[in-house]
């Protein structure tokens, strides 16, 4: 299984998330980094483990409230990484765009789109990943892109706001909901990674990787459990590899 940090981004600095209630979102307090600096946490995080690739999720993108962080500043991070953006991308002329930079896969989430014509235009294309995002029980974003599985790329996160931060685990059905429903395409758990033993499970249903933020900065996943699920992947040769984490020279 294919472990990728989360840098959850806010007015500049990184921040620790909870249940999706980004309004109360603090810049994050970690023993693995002197700041919340993007660039200082992301180095905290390649400490624990040399990690191939990074989700940033722009909030103030995401929720509309500004410029938000400029890709010259993730340039440093490219040089170490791939990094999955989701800065709430609605439209094709923004997604190719960030399509011209090699390292860079955009995320679409669903919460941002009020149709389903982006994704349509771009679903074949290798970078892209969508996420199917959930509070609760209500998917947000047009139910045509939760219910038209021919339309999904081939990588998919099921991000469960409700569970990020909150200590209860990953929404386990609804992943092999997603995934029962999802073929051959990579499924990706966001949301309650609280240990190994999560991890391993999700490993068992066939989920292909999982974003993970609180558990690498509490502790609970050391150095020694993250690298005996990373180093079952063929990172770099095999397939798999390229098609979830490709090197930050490749054309993915």
């Amino acid at each position: 299984m294919l472990i990728i940090p989360v840098l959850d981004i806010k007015d500049g600095l990184v921040v620790r998330a909870r249940m999706g209630n980004r309004e109360a979102y603090k810049p994050i307090d970690t023993p693995l980094s002197p700041t919340a600096n993007l660039v200082d946490v992301a180095e905290g995080l390649r400490k624990l483990y040399p990690f191939p690739a990074f989700y940033i999720a722009d909030l103030d993108r995401i929720e509309r409230r500004g410029e938000g962080t400029p890709l010259n500043q993730l340039q440093p991070l490219l040089s170490i990484a791939n990094i999955w953006l989701d800065a709430g991308f609605s439209e094709q002329d923004q997604l190719a765009s960030v399509l011209q930079n090699n390292g860079i896969s955009p995320v679409l989430g669903s919460e941002s789109q009020t149709g389903s014509s982006t994704l349509e235009g771009l679903c074949t294309d290798a970078r892209l990943v969508l996420s199917l995002d959930f509070r609760g029980d209500d998917f947000l974003g047009p139910r045509s892109i939760l219910e038209n599985a021919h339309h999904w790329p081939s990588r998919v996160i099921v991000m469960t706001l409700g569970r990020i931060g909150a200590n209860s685990g990953p929404d386990f059905d609804r992943l092999a909901d997603i995934k029962r429903r999802a073929g051959d395409r990579d499924i990706i758990a966001a949301g309650g990674v609280r240990d190994l033993h999560d991890l391993e499970r999700l490993e068992a249903m066939g989920i292909a990787a999982a974003l993970v933020a609180t558990a690498l900065h509490n502790g609970s996943l050391t150095p020694e459990a993250i690298s005996s699920l990373m180093e079952n992947e063929t990172y770099g040769t095999a397939e798999k590899g390229r098609k979830i984490a490709p090197s930050p020279h490749s054309q993915f």
